[in-house]
């Protein structure tokens, strides 16, 4: 998870956030804001006495910074009259003094010996100790004063937030370039799709054109064949009627006809039977109607890629953490 002060991810430890490192001016900080809330602190009731029925409205007048108690203004000379706690600082509330006042005046306890102080700096292992861990596990190491450390380390600290600042001015000022960036995108990629549009609508108009006029020729073809087989149908018709009608006929005259009646149409029925014979109406049908076959081929812009049939869009260049650095790089970062 992030730092929520640098915002530098770090690994939570197996034993959860209570094995991580302590932050011991934070919690100075918390415990410094905690004695300096105005008119509020005024009706703290005093930690000693306040469970004592006599004394249950003795409001506290100062507070213990090591111990981190309230006490009233008995409680308070008492407290501060015991030997062992004679080092204690007090401070009076009514003062209300700012929160870093407070914070220098915080002596630091060890974490490990609850009641020595902080005095010492280990150089070798880069932390700070009191006394009793110098003695017993610090005394072979390079220690100093952490008094005279700490100038050295004010002056690091001051040097590298004199860097940060300006860094962090110079990076914001790359800040607009994003912005402006952004708007010359979206106007960007909105020419692109109104070219995409654009070029699709045409597309759709020639189709639909092509459609029109394909769609045109086969219903010309659909018509002529249709009036060809219509009129091939009609003659076909009119020949089997011709057909029907001589073969009654004939046999009408054959079944009823007299001797007299025969000889004399006998000759004339058979030229006619002949000459309907001779009308190859099969023929003419097949002459008259030969083999159609229509079929479409279609274009081979429909056998290429869908994704293509419009055209392409190509994307050059990637924005990631190099490009962030080439931008700061610019600024001179």
């Amino acid at each position: 998870m992030p730092c929520p002060l640098c915002r530098k991810e770090f690994t939570i430890p197996d034993d959860g956030l209570s094995g991580m490192q302590k932050n011991f001016f934070m919690e100075k900080l918390l415990h410094v804001r905690k004695l300096s809330v105005g008119e509020e602190a005024r009706r703290v009731l005093c930690d000693v006495c306040s469970n004592d029925k006599a004394s249950a409205d003795e409001t506290s007048k100062r507070a213990c910074v090591e111990c981190q108690q309230n006490y009233c203004e008995q409680c308070s000379r008492c407290h501060a009259g015991t030997k062992a706690v004679a080092g204690h600082v007090q401070m009076e509330k009514e003062k209300q003094p700012k929160k870093e006042e407070i914070a220098l005046k915080l002596l630091t306890t060890c974490d490990i010996h609850k009641d020595e102080e902080i005095k010492v700096c280990c150089l070798e292992c880069k932390s700070a100790i009191c006394m009793m861990c110098f003695i017993k596990s610090h005394k072979t190491h390079d220690c100093s004063d952490i008094e005279e450390v700490s100038v050295d380390l004010r002056r690091q600290m001051k040097t590298d937030t004199d860097k940060v600042t300006e860094l962090l001015k110079t990076t914001g000022e790359v800040l607009p370039r994003f912005e402006n960036e952004k708007n010359d995108l979206m106007k960007h990629l909105a020419g692109i799709e109104d070219e995409i549009n654009i070029t699709a609508d045409k597309l759709i108009a020639a189709i639909q054109r092509d459609r029109a006029k394909l769609l045109s020729e086969v219903e010309s073809i659909r018509l002529k064949r249709v009036k060809q087989l219509e009129t091939v149908k009609q003659e076909v018709e009119q020949h089997m009627a011709a057909l029907e009608s001589f073969k009654r006929y004939s046999e009408t005259f054959v079944s009823s006809g007299t001797a007299c009646d025969v000889t004399r149409s006998a000759n004339s029925l058979h030229d006619r039977a002949d000459e309907l014979m001779m009308s190859d109406v099969i023929s003419h049908v097949d002459s008259s109607l030969p083999p159609l076959s229509v079929s479409f081929l279609s274009s081979t812009a429909v056998d290429r890629d869908a994704g293509n049939l419009i055209g392409s869009v190509t994307e050059t260049g990637l924005f990631d953490a190099l490009i962030f650095r080439r931008l700061l790089t610019a600024e001179g970062i």
